[in-house]
This record gives C-alpha cells, sequence and structure tokens, in this order.
C-alpha cells in the first residue's frame, strides 16, 4: 500500500471521513479501503473514528451513497434537456466516464446498501427518477421498466468492469464497440418485446 500523507486531526466529522475515504478508494480500491488505512491518513487511532461511523459496514454504505450521489449528478447534467437515443447515448458516456476516472467510488456504487440507509437517501430517488425517466420516452411502463434499467445496469456495468480488467484483446477498438453497443441498446428499446 502506497504511504499516506497524515492530515490533521482537527475538525474530524462524518463528512470528512466519507470524503478522504472515496479519495482512498480511487487510490487503493474500494475493497482496500479499511478503518485502519482511514486513521492512518488522519494520524489517529482507529477508535478515534468510532465517534463518527459505527464500523467499515457503516462507512462503505456511506461511500456507497456518497458515490451513487457524484454518479447520478454527472448522469443528470449529462441528459439534460436529451431524449430517446440521445439521452441514453449522454447517460451511457456519463456513467463510463464516471467509472474510468473514479474506479474505487465506482466500486462502492455496486455494493448492496441496507434498506434503512439507502430509503432516505435522495440520490437513490434521483436516480430511479432518472432512469425510469429516460426509459419513459421509450414509451416503456411495468414490468417493461424495471426489465429494462436491469438491461441497461448490466450492460453498462459489465463493459466498464471487463474495460477496467484489460478484458478486452481483440484489435476492436473499445470505442467502437462500445458505441455499436450503445447503439444496440437503442435499438432493443425501441422494439420493446412487451407483454411477456
Amino acid at each position: 500500500m502506497p504511504y499516506i500523507e497524515a492530515m490533521p486531526r482537527a475538525g474530524l466529522t462524518t463528512d470528512r471521513l466519507v470524503s478522504a475515504a472515496v479519495e482512498l478508494a480511487d487510490e487503493v480500491g474500494f475493497e482496500r479501503v479499511t478503518l485502519s488505512a482511514l486513521a492512518r491518513r488522519f494520524g489517529v487511532k482507529d477508535a478515534s473514528l468510532y465517534a463518527h461511523v459505527g464500523g467499515l459496514g457503516e462507512l462503505r454504505a456511506r461511500m456507497a451513497l456518497r458515490a451513487g450521489g457524484e454518479l447520478i449528478d454527472r448522469i443528470a447534467a449529462a441528459v439534460a434537456g436529451r431524449a430517446g437515443k440521445d439521452a441514453l447515448t449522454a447517460f451511457a458516456g456519463a456513467y463510463r466516464a464516471y467509472a474510468r476516472e473514479h474506479p474505487g467510488r465506482y466500486a462502492a456504487t455496486q455494493t448492496r446498501v441496507d434498506p434503512a440507509p439507502a430509503a432516505g437517501s435522495p440520490a437513490l430517488r434521483r436516480t430511479a427518477d432518472i432512469t425510469y425517466g429516460m426509459l419513459r420516452a421509450y414509451g416503456l411502463a411495468e414490468p417493461d421498466l424495471t426489465d429494462a434499467v436491469r438491461l441497461l445496469r448490466s450492460t453498462f456495468h459489465g463493459y466498464c468492469a471487463l474495460e477496467a480488467a484489460g478484458g478486452f484483446h481483440d484489435p476492436r477498438s473499445v470505442e467502437a464497440s462500445w458505441d455499436t453497443a450503445v447503439e444496440a441498446l437503442h435499438v432493443a428499446l425501441v422494439n420493446w418485446p412487451t407483454g411477456s
């Protein structure tokens, strides 16, 4: 693990801990963020952190919600004023850009968060509103909306995870394949098999 310069102890808060934790996740990987590593970053003992977070599980849940909020903010800005294929392309591009620029934070967004803290999360509500809103523009309604959300998430996450792991070895351009995947999703959404 690389050396991490200690930060001043004064003003330790839950918000500062979560901010430091997501930064650390981008540096060393989400799974390598521990309370001990975070305590070292602030130059305090592990026990000092328990006044602000209830443990590693709570810290990771807060990281997931913080990163999820950042991701949906980026997506919302990208899709604003767009619909149909333009919105889908902007959504996909913003999603992938975040995953590439912030690998540790992105990994945090894939963490399952307990229903209690998730229920009150404005970021999760906003994510649902924006995603479902984009798909309603394709004329989809439930249960097709949920199926379409799952298809998009599986495609975007799968592509980003494989790309990050260096899983694409063919000489075909990764960008070209991404563009084709988004185009294929658009065609699938326009021609959605309803009534199943």
